[in-house]
């Protein structure tokens, strides 16, 4: 048996405390919305939003019936502390493309943007709903599925 007298203690680094902006979306979460041009909810799915051991990521996994087309993703965040940015890559079953996004939350606000478009919601005082919606970016041209309104409803945390 190795003398534990040489051995050297490992230097485990902290999550930059920034990330905890990011507790708020911790839970699962059922999502209900309709793309603009619609009279009735044509979105459903749900959300996990989970630390990964360490707590330096935060994984995200979910699937979306978007009008008929069931879709599913595992979305891994991360701070970037040079840039102050929340960093993701997305893997989807809809293309064998990682896409980039960033995530943003100040106080009750977050921002999801990637892909030419972005989120932005607003958590309810409780922290059970988070309600908003998708719109292009500007110069993006605007597809029916660019654009839609969302409610996400905290079911288990």
């Amino acid at each position: 048996m190795a003398s534990s007298e040489h051995t050297q203690p490992m230097d485990v680094s902290q999550p930059d405390p920034a990330l905890k902006r990011l507790e708020k979306l911790v839970g699962k979460w059922e999502l209900k919305g309709r793309t603009l041009t619609s009279d009735e909810d044509n979105i459903t799915g749900w959300t996990t939003f989970e630390w990964m051991p360490g707590g330096f990521f935060l994984k995200v996994v979910g699937e979306m019936n978007f009008k008929g087309f069931v879709m599913q993703s595992l979305e891994i965040i991360g701070y970037d502390p040079e840039r102050k940015k929340f960093s993701a890559n997305v893997y989807s079953s809809m293309s064998g493309d990682v896409l980039s996004y960033e995530w943003d939350v100040q106080g009750n606000t977050v921002i999801h943007s990637g892909s030419g478009a972005t989120y932005t919601g607003t958590l309810s005082e409780d922290g059970q709903i988070l309600s908003g919606g998708w719109r292009p970016d500007a110069g993006t041209a605007s597809t029916d599925g660019a654009a839609y309104d969302a409610i996400m409803t905290r079911v288990n945390e």
